[in-house]
């Protein structure tokens, strides 16, 4: 294929998934205001979004490229069965993205404190970092792996749509479950 036809092929591939990505993100965005309501509740809040909103994408999209050179190598096959490499990649991810929410509330709170800041209680921002970081996390790992699948036997290269595909899931789950995890961190304690 020359360089014009492979430029082609990947605008083409991209941009329809840029625009949902586009669309997700001012979803996001709009989950973001009604979590303007709790920064009061839990002061150090809004620190934390965009560390958690970049950790997933910095996660979730070194699962991504492992998944699409598996593909390409023909080390993954492109469905849900067991396969070891798979597996190995996915539970690395989960517990990458679980434990790095952990540590997002404490540095946050340790951060706050120490340049004298407000800040809510540690076991407050930890809990809303975990509980988000699990049910994010979930869904980034079963999405990620239904789409990339779904476009690579539609003759898609994954390379191109992991990208756009952990940020606009990450972006919106990622807000939505952050919302859910403040209700309910608000309503145990």
């Amino acid at each position: 294929m020359s360089v014009w036809g492979d430029f082609w092929s990947i605008y083409r591939e991209a941009i329809p998934i840029l625009l949902i990505a586009l669309g997700g993100g001012l979803f996001a965005g709009l989950v973001l205001e009604s979590i303007l309501e709790s920064v009061e509740r839990f002061p150090g809040l809004l620190v934390m979004v965009p560390v958690f909103l970049a950790t997933r994408g910095n996660v979730y999209g070194a699962l991504g490229g492992r998944i699409s050179s598996g593909l390409h190598q023909g080390l993954i096959p492109p469905q849900f069965e067991r396969n070891d490499r798979l597996l190995n990649a996915v539970l690395a991810s989960f517990i990458n993205g679980i434990g790095i929410s952990i540590v997002i509330g404490v540095i946050t709170w340790v951060a706050l404190l120490a340049i004298g800041w407000d800040v809510a209680a540690l076991y407050e921002l930890v809990g809303i970092m975990l509980i988000s970081g699990v049910l994010t996390s979930v869904v980034l790992i079963f999405g990620l792996l239904l789409l990339i699948f779904a476009g690579y036997k539609r003759g898609y290269d994954p390379d191109n749509l992991v990208g756009p595909i952990v940020t606009t899931l990450g972006d919106i789950f990622g807000m939505l479950f952050m919302l859910f995890a403040i209700s309910l961190v608000e309503v145990l304690v």
